[in-house]
């Protein structure tokens, strides 16, 4: 068990209008806050701005570089959040570009830190979406945990209350996920504070 709780961002994926994403972010808070062992903050990409044109360096390859000013708060509480959870639609097979852009301007933010994910779509329930994701991650020297939570055609399984309809089983992936969440995430804090990590990029 962590001495104290951890930090863990919710990240909502989706800017899109009339965007369903905020429904599955707050059940799944919910959960998280149920489990007893996180501080969760909940990150809403639809509050930062977040430009597609990159600067010509990487924040791979300079990571104190300078981001725009509308970012600063969205780049410190991922840098303060010691797991994260992506709540991801399925765009197209893929997943959103908002979400692409906040991944791209940031590199230390995600180092050495155990991403899990919520996924929903009208088939698939996002699970292409975050296959990709996991490659992406991955290439950011974090740890995707191995399990998910999946929505399978969302609109059938939340009521208009925005509350499932059956949550037996999503409740229980969420205990999965978040267990694995706590258990990689307190590893590997513990790791950061003691031996930094400075593999290169």
């Amino acid at each position: 068990m962590p001495s104290s709780n951890l930090t863990l961002a919710v990240v909502v994926g989706s800017v899109r209008e009339g965007r369903f994403a905020p429904v599955v972010a707050d059940w799944f808070v919910e959960q998280a806050e149920r489990h007893g062992l996180f501080s969760v903050d909940l990150v809403d990409l639809a509050d930062t701005p977040l430009p597609l044109e990159l600067p010509p360096v990487p924040p791979a390859m300079e990571p104190d570089m300078a981001r725009p000013a509308t970012m600063a708060d969205l780049t410190r509480r991922l840098g303060a959040a010691d797991a994260f959870v992506v709540v991801t639609p399925e765009y197209n097979r893929s997943f959103p570009a908002s979400l692409k852009a906040a991944v791209d301007w940031h590199y230390t933010e995600w180092q050495a830190k155990p991403i899990g994910f919520v996924g929903y779509s009208g088939a698939s329930g996002g699970l292409l979406a975050i296959e990709q994701l996991r490659q992406v991650f991955n290439e950011l020297h974090a740890h995707t945990v191995r399990d998910y939570v999946s929505f399978p055609r969302y609109y059938e399984l939340f009521g208009p209350d925005g509350r499932l309809k059956d949550p037996e089983g999503p409740d229980a992936a969420a205990k999965v996920l978040l267990d694995q969440l706590l258990w990689w995430g307190s590893l590997l804090r513990d790791a950061r504070r003691d031996h930094p990590y400075t593999a290169a990029p």
